[in-house]
């Protein structure tokens, strides 16, 4: 764990140190409304991501258990016929 974290903290020494001697001064202006639409952009495929990975969740947790989707609703609704 003290090797991962070492190995880490020297690549962002090394990425700070980097950038800030081989950067150089540049006078451009952002628009604010431009930054919205890449606060946008990254906050849409954040979401996307997250709902992929929702709705591939019980898919991938039935690959594990070794069930199928159709023995699952075969069940529930024998569970719903007893009662």
């Amino acid at each position: 764990m003290k090797k991962i974290i070492g190995k880490t903290l020297s690549f962002f020494y090394f990425f700070n140190c980097f950038f800030a001697l081989f950067t150089l001064p540049v006078h451009a202006y952002i628009d604010p409304s431009a930054v919205t639409y890449i606060i946008q952009g990254v906050a849409g495929v954040l979401i996307a991501l997250g709902a992929g990975l929702t709705i591939f969740r019980h898919k991938i947790f039935q690959l594990f258990k070794g069930k199928k989707a159709d023995q699952e609703e075969e069940e529930k609704i024998e569970f719903k016929d007893v009662e």
